[in-house]
């Protein structure tokens, strides 16, 4: 058939296994047409180099916070804790321009594809104008910084999907925001408004859903205009969850519920329903998110920077819960070294070793979470499938055998050695839509990052 593309593997992971020779297909417009194992390479297909991987999604991101790393890492006084950082945070959320945001996303989504990811969740709550609340220069096109994020994508070539945020309050009992989060401002209407005008703009591998910044920064109100607004639309719906135990008990002091178990209560939860973080949350409130079919996203990197604790993995897998990972405050850029902490934070906790795993079914704790990772990635980032299947955008990775980590171990401990054994990224290759795309970014972004981290920290520099 025209327009279709062929390649053949010598290992690829296809359902949860490795399989042999494999033929993949992709059509014209990058998608899957056909995953074919046990088939002698054919003359039109291209070989591949080595073993084949899906990438991941990054179900969580705030791209406007790569500035920031490396820069709240020191202590002078008192206790330092997530909500100083996110003081500290504000500052630069307060100044980025819609210029100095594409620089720094553009350097971010590069960064991100050669940590393995093809698809990335914006968590998108840096809407207006710096100053236009006290009176400034709105933009033009209220959606200036989410263009610049799109733009971002498109230049690197990594799928974005663009969650705008619903965020009204400072708080539980708060009736506005506070001075230095204007910039955050939107409700339900102009959250809807500007998934639709994403939706409807016909972008490259972009696609929209909707998100409220967490309950304490969207009301009851907030919550019942987004649902109506956005009816039995099929879109990813995400939110931050019990991530602070402060959160946890103010949520219980104004509701007389903790944070998940008040949103199961509701009646909302489907599986639209991302919830980030998580972490926090007891048995009973896991057993709920498991009946509704909601999905979770966990960050470790940046939980375990910011502090905020440990969640009950075994559970949340015993219970088949939906599950992804982002990079969030992008302090880490590499689902390698999400998926290692994932599963080395439960090692430290309880003392043991494989807590992911599942004998008699799965064995490998990697395998068990990159695969629950493959299927969980899809929902969150509002897609139909992925991973190596067909009708899923052709997005892969071909390992490098010749890679210290891999070189000289049998087939069936690859994936064990990439998660566990491996700095970086052990891979030759990544692909999206059938294209692969350049293993390091053109200079010019780097630059340009450059630029506006210079901008944006001139005179700040640690003493």
């Amino acid at each position: 058939m025209p327009g279709l593309k062929r390649w053949h593997a010598p290992l690829a992971w296809v359902g949860g296994r490795w399989a042999r020779d494999v033929l993949l297909v992709a059509d014209a417009q990058g998608h899957w047409a056909e995953i074919t194992p046990g088939v002698p390479q054919p003359a039109e297909a291209e070989r591949l180099g080595g073993p084949v991987i899906p990438s991941l999604v990054n179900a969580h991101s705030h791209a406007f916070q790569r500035a920031f790393v490396g820069l709240a890492e020191r202590r002078e006084a008192g206790q330092d804790d997530f909500w100083s950082w996110r003081d500290r945070m504000y500052a630069l959320a307060l100044r980025i321009s819609p210029e100095q945001l594409r620089a720094v996303a553009t350097q971010l989504y590069a960064e991100l594809l050669r940590g393995g990811y093809t698809q990335v969740c914006e968590f998108h709550y840096v809407h207006h104008a710096a100053h236009a609340a006290q009176g400034g220069q709105p933009f033009e096109d209220e959606l200036d910084m989410a263009w610049a994020l799109a733009a971002a994508a498109e230049e690197v070539g990594i799928g974005l999907t663009l969650l705008p945020v619903v965020y009204t309050r400072s708080g539980f009992g708060a009736t506005g925001l506070r001075p230095d989060q204007h910039r955050f401002r939107a409700d339900a209407a102009w959250a809807w408004r500007a998934c639709q005008r994403i939706g409807a703009a016909g972008l490259p591998r972009v696609n929209a859903g909707v998100a409220l910044h967490s309950l304490r920064g969207a009301s009851t109100d907030d919550i019942e205009q987004l649902l109506s607004a956005v009816g039995h639309a099929d879109l990813p719906l995400h939110i931050h969850v019990a991530e602070q135990t402060a959160e946890v008990d103010d949520c219980l002091q104004a509701t007389g519920c903790r944070p998940i178990e008040w949103l199961a209560q509701q009646g909302w939860l489907d599986a639209r329903w991302q919830l980030v973080h998580a972490t926090h949350a007891e048995p009973a409130e896991i057993d709920a998110v498991a009946r509704a079919g909601a999905g979770i996203v966990i960050c470790p990197g940046t939980e375990a920077n910011l502090g905020d604790g440990l969640c009950d993995l075994p559970r949340w897998l015993q219970h088949g819960v939906p599950l992804t990972v982002g990079s969030d405050s992008q302090v880490t850029r590499g689902w390698v070294e999400e998926l290692r902490w994932l599963e080395y934070g439960q090692r430290l906790s309880l003392r043991q070793r494989n807590v992911s795993a599942a004998p008699g079914s799965q064995p490998s704790s990697a395998a068990r979470l990159f695969d629950a990772a493959v299927a969980g990635g899809a929902r969150a980032a509002g897609l139909a499938g992925w991973g190596l299947q067909a009708g899923a955008r052709a997005d892969f990775i071909v390992l490098n055998r010749e890679a210290d980590s891999l070189r000289g171990l049998p087939d069936a401990a690859l994936l064990d050695a990439v998660v566990f054994g491996s700095n970086g990224s052990p891979w030759q290759s990544v692909w999206v839509a059938g294209r692969a795309r350049p293993w390091r970014a053109p200079q010019r972004v780097g630059e340009a990052f450059e630029a506006a981290m210079q901008a944006l920290w001139a005179g700040a520099e640690p003493r």
